[in-house]
């Protein structure tokens, strides 16, 4: 009899398997889907019941042949995609696949690729789940609803090859509303004043005034902070009260994806996508040099922060072998879920505490490495005891009117912060030490200290609050999030700048257009009731093809009129309210086929069109064509002078032979090769390093002979020798952490020295 066979989503859990299955079973993979919508048609019979007309993916046709080669005659087949909705999907769809008579399939939910978590899936098998799959079917007929209806339309009124999704156009509008909100703030003038004060025992302490009369200090301007400054410098200073409590702070829960998300992008400068990269990397198995792979985290993809009591027990025997007593609790601390939908796997932790980051480095990449080193921490954090932190605070009073206070935090027992430490890490770090005062104790002032501030505009969304934001809204779900902040930046429609999110002029007009032709489907609210609807289905409460009813009815009326209505920016463009230069009529906004342009209402009459740019405020400023240029240079190729023209991609410098010579460069190439003064290393080389630029803009070092030399850095060459190693050359680099700094190039080396500032510049 054939063996029975295991079929996993993922080809790199094959090896992992095998280590503790041996050769019981066959495993195969089937590398993600197999079937799915058609790619050219809607594949939705929106007449009959919404039934989908799934087909083969046409790459997935060598990966069907094997699937079906390897089942051959066994009549035992375990289903083991990833335990979530697009595995559930996978795992029925193999079975479309591989149906026969008499064939039994299993499924099989491995949460951790360990020997223990594989034999529980195997010991346990269940029957595929029908409302799980359908809740992914849910999602993925209204993505495709919505996705092929509504990017037509936007190629008929906008653009050729623009796309609209069902979460990602309101993640769009999130990152659009957030910057109007920019743009439409006016900073409010307000003043704060601290004294400067000293009890009896030192040291000199800052206390703030937070009250006026009874009320909250408010004080607008300049000229109310000043008249406050004169009645303090001459009152007296009188301790009213003092304050002493400790604080209990209890540790985070372990992982679930989107706090994973976000603590990577903040604390590792990951970004989403690359977070789950690396996380299902550590899932599906690592070699650690226990005879073959192993998975080394829980699944990453959840919402639940429950925890297995065996894995909670072991956190703690390790806290009390390691940190000692102090730091273990009596008995496991769990945590409540906040969404009860979708609690079929663990929060996200290591599936061995014993696997300690350190004793894993050597077998992990850096990322794997770092990521790791992460979830562990905060895991066993999660079962240390509680942290206590003493705060003080003295209450002055400077005659009746004026209170002042000031407050300061010490750590009395750091608890789980000595291991994973949130925004308590910094308590001390700014914070006053205070002196030792008695009530009703008269303080000297030393000074009196007026500030002026203003109000700031709300920030832009970095990635790890645009997840922060599409989870607090409802948006999508943990799972998706990587996907949906990828797709926005594909599509041009949002820019990340400097870690921020700021919509691109495409992403304001497509925005603009379907917030006013589909307001229900942008709308935060209405977006959030779909993920509850949908997590209704998978629990059975819901039927998928009402849900698909009642949204479709709304949909389809909203679109036709859609169809009718909406602005065609290809013909008249977006109103603004710039006059041309030229003839005085007014000037729209024009997309053609290589990007956002100005042009003139008055057109064949006249051909006025620039480029544009925004102001902090949003308002269109023209950008003024340079005419050609004085000659920079002359042709390499022909001889004749070059010049500076402004042309679709912006400024770069061209033959004036042209036609005839079509030679071109780029302006940054012609401001490259600034020489740095540092002889070039490579030995029996004569020339220089200079600075240079990418393709891309970015600026490099390399040899003023190349391409005779190809000496390259990234960082800024120093003319000066390393003291250890007797390297040529030291290079410049720039860290939060260090500073500037001069390190050697030499890795083996390892010298660096901090750089002072010019205090002269």
């Amino acid at each position: 009899m054939a063996k029975p066979l295991i079929i996993v989503e993922s080809p790199t859990k094959i090896k992992t398997l095998k280590k503790y299955i041996g050769k019981d079973y066959n495993v195969a993979a089937s590398a993600g889907h197999i079937r799915d919508l058609p790619v050219k048609t809607l594949g939705i019979d929106v007449d009959d019941n919404f039934k989908a007309k799934y087909v083969n993916i046409k790459d997935k046709s060598k990966v069907i042949s094997n699937l079906k080669k390897t089942a051959g005659d066994t009549d035992e087949i375990f289903l083991a995609p990833d335990p979530d909705r697009e595995g559930e999907a996978i795992a029925f769809h193999i079975m479309e696949i591989l149906k026969k008579k008499g064939r039994k399939f299993h499924r099989v939910l491995i949460h951790e690729l360990t020997k223990k978590g594989i034999a529980e899936a195997l010991s346990h098998p269940t029957q595929p789940d029908v409302d799980k799959y359908d809740a992914q079917q849910a999602r993925r007929k209204l993505d495709r609803l919505v996705g092929y209806q509504i990017s037509p339309l936007l190629w008929q009124k906008v653009q050729r090859g623009l796309s609209a999704g069902r979460v990602q156009s309101v993640a769009v509008k999130i990152i659009c509303d957030r910057e109007r909100e920019i743009r439409a703030f006016k900073p409010e003038e307000y003043w704060t004043i601290t004294a400067d004060l000293e009890a009896g025992n030192p040291p000199v302490f800052n206390a703030a005034l937070t009250k006026i009369s009874a009320k909250k200090a408010k004080i607008t301007n300049g000229e109310q902070a000043h008249a406050i400054v004169a009645d303090l410098e001459q009152a007296q200073f009188i301790v009213q009260e003092i304050k002493n409590k400790t604080i209990k702070r209890n540790p985070l829960p372990p992982f679930i994806t989107s706090k994973l998300q976000q603590d990577a992008i903040n604390r590792l400068r990951f970004s989403a996508k690359k977070t789950m990269v690396v996380a299902q990397q550590l899932y599906e198995g690592v070699e650690i040099g226990s005879g073959g792979p192993e998975g080394l985290i829980t699944y990453m993809r959840t919402d639940s922060t429950r925890i297995a009591p065996e894995a909670a027990q072991e956190a703690l025997d390790l806290i009390r072998q390691s940190f000692g007593d102090a730091y273990a609790l009596d008995a496991p601390r769990f945590f409540k879920n906040k969404n009860k939908a979708q609690d079929a796997h663990e929060a996200i932790r290591p599936t061995s505490v014993h696997n300690t980051p350190e004793k894993l480095k050597s077998f992990l990449s850096p990322d794997q490495f770092k990521l790791y080193d992460l979830i562990w921490k905060r895991f066993v954090a999660s079962q240390m005891a509680q942290a206590l932190i003493d705060q003080k605070s003295i209450l002055i009073e400077a005659t009746e009117k004026y209170l002042f206070s000031v407050s300061g935090s010490t750590v009395r027992f750091d608890g789980f912060m000595r291991l994973y430490a949130t925004h308590e890490k910094n308590i001390e770090k700014g914070i006053q030490t205070l002196p030792a005062v008695t009530p009703k104790e008269a303080l000297t002032t030393h000074k009196i200290n007026p500030d002026q501030h203003f109000t700031k505009p709300p920030p832009r969304f970095s990635e790890a609050s645009l997840v922060k934001e599409l989870e607090k809204n409802g948006i999508g779900r943990p799972s998706t999030y990587a996907s949906i902040i990828a797709v926005i930046q594909e599509k041009g429609y949002v820019d990340l700048v400097k870690r921020y999110f700021t919509p691109s002029e495409l992403g304001f007009i497509v925005n603009d257009l379907l917030v006013r032709a589909f307001p229900n489907l942008l709308d935060i609210s209405f977006t959030a009731q779909m993920e509850t609807n949908l997590d209704d289905v998978e629990q059975g409460k819901l039927k998928e093809v009402e849900l698909l009813k009642a949204f479709y009815s709304d949909f389809k009326t909203t679109l036709d009129n859609a169809k009718d209505n909406m602005v065609s920016v290809k013909g008249v463009g977006i109103e603004t309210d710039i006059k041309c230069p030229l003839c005085g009529k007014p000037v729209n906004i024009k997309i053609g086929k290589n990007g956002h342009f100005l042009a003139c209402t008055g057109y064949p009459e006249c051909s006025f069109t620039s480029n544009y740019t925004r102001d902090e405020k949003g308002s269109i400023e023209i950008v003024e064509k340079i005419q050609d240029s004085e000659p920079v240079k002359d042709c390499p190729k022909c001889g004749k002078p070059m010049v500076v023209k402004d042309g679709r991609f912006g400024l770069f410098i061209a033959c004036t032979g042209y036609p005839e010579c079509k030679h071109t460069e780029s302006l940054a190439q012609e401001n490259s090769n600034k020489d740095t003064g540092v002889p070039c290393p490579n030995e029996g080389c004569d020339g220089t390093i200079v600075e240079k630029h990418s393709k891309r803009g970015k600026i490099f070092y390399g040899c003023s002979r190349y391409p005779d030399c190809t000496f390259a850095t990234w960082d800024k060459p120093v003319n000066e020798s390393c003291p250890d190693c007797g390297s040529p050359y030291l290079l410049e680099k720039e860290t939060k952490r260090d500073g500037k700094i001069h390190k050697c190039p030499n890795r083996s080396c390892g010298f660096k020295k901090s750089v002072l500032p010019d205090l002269e510049n």
